[in-house]
C-alpha cells in the first residue's frame, strides 16, 4: 500500500480503515497501486505536526516562502509530461491540449503568481493611523489550513498544487491536503515535487502533508478540530455544507465552492443578429471538458418565437452530433443521472439526450432540457438543480417581464451572463437584467460564455450562497484569495521594536505599498507624517 506524506516524511498508514485504487473512467476498471483509507491515527499524526509547523512557518520571511512556491512551480514544469500521463489515466481528460497545454501551465502560473504575492506582501495590506497610534495588517493564521480538492481539475484545483493550497502557503500557513480519491497517483506525484521544494527552501518539513482518503465522519472531525485555522473546499453542495456545519460549531471558517448553474440570458435582438453563432458558442462552452466545469452554462433563458426556436434547433443539433465524452468518475455519472431525473420530475422536457450512454466506462449523452417561464415560476427551486456534466436547461419566456422575473428568482451563482444586440436594441432590458444579476453572481459577463476563469488579481471566482459559503472572497486571483487564510492583527501604541516589519516606521523593502493616514504610499512613516 502506498505511503502517506505526513509528519515531514513518507509514512506507512497507521491502522488504516481499508484501501482503494483509482479507476480508469474510460473503462470503469481499477488501475494503479492501492492507497490507504486513513483512520484517526493518521489524522492525529498530521494535525500534531501541522500545528508545530504552523508556528515556525508564520515566523519565516516571505522571500523563503516565495522561493518554495517558485521551486514547486519549476518542479511541476520539469515533470509535466509524466504528470499529464498519470492524470490522463485517472481522469480520462486529454493529455493534449487539456492537461499538458492548458491546465499544467495554468497551475505553474498560479503558483508563480502566489510566489510574487508572497514576496510583495501586498496581501497583508499594512494600514497605519499615526494620529490614533494604531497599526494593522493581515498575517498568517499560525494554524494549518485543510484543503479538500475536487475531481475535475487534477492540477489547477488539486489539494496539493491548486489555488487554495497556493493561497494558504503564500499567507504562511502549512497545508493538510485531503486529496480527491479519483486521482491519488496524481496527488502523490505532486506531493513528491512539493516535498522536494520544501526541502530546498528550508521550510518546516510538515509544510505540506497529504491524506488520500478517509471516512466522511473523520473528515468532519478533522475540520472541527481546534488546531485547524481554516478550510478550503471545492466540490458538491452536500459535501461543502456538511463540512461547514461541523466547522461552524467551533468557529472555524470554511471557504467552500459548491454549486452553480451559471445563468445565461440571450435577448431578442442578439438572437436576430447572431442566434446561430451564440448557439454554437453555447454548445462549445457546455460540452467542453464533458461539461464538468463549475462555470458550465447550465441555465439558458431564451425568448419564445421564431428566432428562439431556431436557436434551440441549432443548439440541439450541436448536442446531438457530439459524441458522449468520458466523465471523471462513477460518482459523477451517478450524480448526473439523479440531477437530470430531478429536473424531469420538476417538469423539464428532454429535447435530446437525457440518459447514460452505452459503451465502456462512465458516459452520459449530451443533454438539453426545456421548460416554459410560467412553469419555472412555480417550481423555481427544483429547477435550479446543478447537473454536473454536458447538460443545459432552456427557459422559454414570452415577455421582458417574464425574463426579469426569472432573474429575480435566481439563487446565488458563480457567474451570470447577458447576450445583447450590438446595435443597442436590447440595451434597456440588458441594463435591467444586469442590475438584477449583479447581487446574485460573483462574475457578471456580457456577450461571452462563462467557462474560462483567468488567474488574475481582478478575477472573482466566488459568489453568493449556494455557489459558495462566503460571498466576500474568491478562490482564484491574488492577493484576494490569500486573505481567506489570514488573520487581521491590530497593534495599539506598540513599540517600534515589537512591531512586524510591515508596520514599522521604515518601509521594510522600500517598495511595499502601505496605507498611511489614508494614503497608499511606499514612503516611510516619518516622511509621511505632517
Amino acid at each position: 500500500m502506498e505511503k502517506l506524506l505526513i509528519g515531514g516524511g513518507w509514512q506507512v498508514s497507521d491502522n488504516p480503515g481499508g484501501s482503494f485504487r483509482a479507476e480508469d473512467p474510460a473503462t470503469g476498471q481499477p488501475i494503479g497501486p492501492e492507497f490507504p483509507v486513513s483512520g484517526a491515527a493518521d489524522v492525529e499524526f498530521a494535525l500534531t505536526h501541522a500545528e508545530a509547523a504552523a508556528k515556525d512557518l508564520a515566523a519565516i520571511e516571505p522571500e523563503r516562502i516565495a522561493g518554495f512556491l517558485d521551486a514547486f512551480a519549476s518542479g511541476i514544469e520539469a515533470s509535466a509530461p509524466e504528470l499529464a500521463e498519470v492524470a490522463h489515466r485517472e481522469t480520462a481528460l486529454g493529455v493534449h491540449p487539456r492537461l499538458y497545454d492548458v491546465e499544467l501551465p495554468r497551475t505553474v502560473n498560479q503558483l508563480r503568481q502566489a510566489a510574487a504575492a508572497a514576496r510583495s506582501r501586498l496581501w497583508s495590506a499594512p494600514t497605519i493611523d499615526t494620529q490614533a497610534g494604531l497599526r494593522a495588517r493581515y498575517a498568517p493564521l499560525s494554524k494549518p489550513v485543510v484543503v479538500f480538492g475536487p475531481n475535475n481539475f487534477p492540477f489547477a484545483f488539486n489539494a496539493v498544487s491548486g489555488g487554495d493550497c497556493a493561497a494558504a502557503l503564500a499567507a504562511g500557513n502549512p497545508v493538510i491536503a485531503k486529496c480527491h480519491p479519483a486521482h491519488p497517483q496524481t496527488c502523490r506525484q505532486l506531493a513528491k515535487i512539493a516535498q522536494a521544494a520544501v526541502q530546498s527552501a528550508g521550510l518546516p518539513m510538515a509544510t505540506i502533508q497529504i491524506l488520500y482518503h478517509m471516512p466522511p465522519e473523520l473528515g468532519l472531525k478533522l475540520v472541527s478540530d481546534s488546531r485547524v485555522g481554516a478550510v478550503g473546499f471545492t466540490g458538491s453542495r452536500a459535501g461543502g455544507l456538511a463540512l461547514k456545519r461541523a466547522a461552524d460549531e467551533v468557529g472555524i471558517p470554511v471557504y467552500a465552492e459548491m454549486s452553480s448553474i451559471n445563468p445565461v440570458f440571450i435577448l431578442s435582438g442578439a438572437l436576430a443578429e447572431r442566434g446561430a453563432e451564440i448557439a454554437s458558442e453555447l454548445a462549445t462552452s457546455c460540452l467542453a471538458g464533458v461539461g464538468q466545469f463549475c462555470t458550465n452554462p447550465g441555465f439558458v433563458v431564451i425568448p419564445r418565437g421564431g428566432a428562439g426556436d431556431t436557436f434551440v434547433s441549432v443548439a440541439r443539433r450541436c448536442f446531438e452530433q457530439a459524441e458522449p465524452g468520458v466523465l471523471l468518475a462513477r460518482g459523477v455519472l451517478e450524480g448526473l443521472v439523479r440531477s437530470v431525473d430531478a429536473l424531469r420530475t420538476a417538469g423539464a422536457r428532454v429535447l435530446c439526450g437525457g440518459h447514460a450512454a452505452s459503451g465502456a466506462g462512465y458516459r452520459y449523452s449530451p443533454t438539453l432540457l426545456s421548460v416554459d417561464a410560467d412553469h419555472f415560476a412555480e417550481h423555481a427551486a427544483a429547477l435550479q438543480q446543478e447537473a454536473f456534466g454536458p447538460v443545459s436547461l432552456f427557459i422559454r419566456t414570452g415577455s421582458d417581464a417574464e425574463t426579469e422575473s426569472i432573474a429575480r428568482a435566481l439563487e446565488g451563482n458563480l457567474t451570470g451572463c447577458v447576450y445583447s444586440a450590438r446595435d443597442g436594441s436590447d440595451d434597456v432590458l440588458a441594463e435591467r437584467l444586469m442590475k438584477q444579476l449583479r447581487p446574485r453572481v460573483g462574475r457578471l459577463l456580457n456577450d461571452r460564455m462563462p467557462t474560462g476563469v483567468a488567474v488574475s488579481a481582478a478575477m472573482n471566482h466566488g459568489g453568493p450562497y449556494p455557489a459558495t459559503s462566503h460571498s466576500g472572497f474568491t478562490s482564484v486571483g491574488f492577493p484576494a484569495a490569500i486573505r481567506r487564510f489570514a488573520t487581521l492583527e491590530c497593534y495599539d501604541h506598540v513599540r517600534e521594536a515589537w512591531l512586524p516589519p510591515e508596520l514599522r516606521d521604515r518601509n521594510p523593502d522600500g517598495g511595499l505599498q502601505r496605507c498611511i493616514d489614508g494614503v497608499w504610499t511606499t514612503a516611510d512613516v516619518a516622511a509621511s507624517t505632517p
